[in-house]
């Protein structure tokens, strides 16, 4: 895998561990050093484009390729407009159109296709539904919706148990006042001696501390939906049904294909794309995809109705 490294001063990760690549909308990274000084005046041309940009917004790259941190931020400000619902369209039809077209216009710009037709195409749409997208933009979805209620269900959930927790505390309070205050009159006006007193007070609220059960509440989770988790008992294990493993058979009406070991001593990779040094890191290899190809080139040949 290739080291990380600023394409401006190559500096590398390994020779400095607190590097951090940024990007902007043209998608080529510059380390935060670079950044700080090509752009100590604010706005400056990328070095490696020649576009202009702004020091402002620079962030940083979370995304090892750069080309995926475009296309994110090419699609952020993409649907900021183009923010229409499925309830905005007469049918589902019309709904997957609008996509798709959404779609092609992010993929021409992050690849670098038609870019300036893209751009009067943007400029056309956001023109022609500038109210829509004004009353879309305050608008939540169906899912947005639901969430906000669950959201609001749980705040009522945590206020009425707020408001429980400090009622049980004044009656705690209430009941310990006047335990205290019991004790007092019995010391002043009892006949009974000052020990006997206290015993009797302590016995009292042993019982009562005994009497008392102590109730678990349920737990919730964070949407403030009840748990209804059931823990299924584990089976016990049978010997009469110990599993076998058989190989599996596929019938592919056709030639047997040849084994992938000998696909590149008989020549057959030399007619598919090599794979590079990233997809064999990945466990990827050239003769997967020729192996596939012969697969579905010799299945079903032998078929008859």
């Amino acid at each position: 895998m290739d080291e990380i490294e600023c394409p401006r001063c190559k500096t590398t990760k390994y020779r400095n561990p607190n590097l951090k690549l940024m990007v902007n909308i043209c998608g080529h990274a510059l380390c935060d050093n670079c950044v700080e000084l090509l752009f100590v005046k604010g706005s400056a041309a990328c070095p490696q484009c020649n576009v202009a940009l702004r020091r402002s917004n620079f962030r940083v790259q979370i995304f090892e390729d750069s080309s995926v941190e475009k296309e994110l931020d090419i699609r952020r400000r993409v649907l900021k407009d183009f923010n229409k619902k499925e309830e905005d369209f007469k049918s589902l039809l019309e709904y997957n159109d609008y996509l798709e077209e959404v779609e092609t216009i992010i993929f021409n710009l992050a690849n670098n296709i038609d870019i300036e037709s893209t751009k009067r195409k943007i400029e056309q749409y956001k023109k022609e539904n500038k109210t829509q997208i004004m009353k879309n933009k305050g608008k939540l979805s169906k899912e947005e919706e639901e969430l906000e209620e669950l959201l609001e269900y749980e705040k009522i959930e945590l206020e009425a148990r707020r408001m429980q927790l400090i009622e049980e505390e004044l009656e705690l309070e209430k009941e310990k006042r006047k335990k205290k205050e019991n004790l007092i009159d019995d010391l002043m006006f009892s006949d009974k001696s000052a020990k006997d007193i206290i015993a009797s007070h302590a016995a009292k609220s042993d019982d009562v501390k005994a009497k008392v059960i102590p109730i678990r509440k349920r737990n919730t989770f964070s949407t403030g939906l009840k748990s209804q988790q059931v823990f299924l008992p584990v089976p016990k294990e049978n010997n009469d049904n110990i599993y076998v493993y058989k190989d599996l058979v596929f019938d592919m009406c056709g030639p047997k294909p040849f084994s992938p070991n000998s696909l590149r001593s008989k020549g057959f990779t030399q007619h598919v794309r090599s794979a590079s040094d990233t997809e064999m890191a990945g466990g990827y290899v050239t003769e997967n995809a020729c192996d596939r190809a012969l697969q579905d080139a010799f299945s079903g040949i032998y078929f008859m109705l």
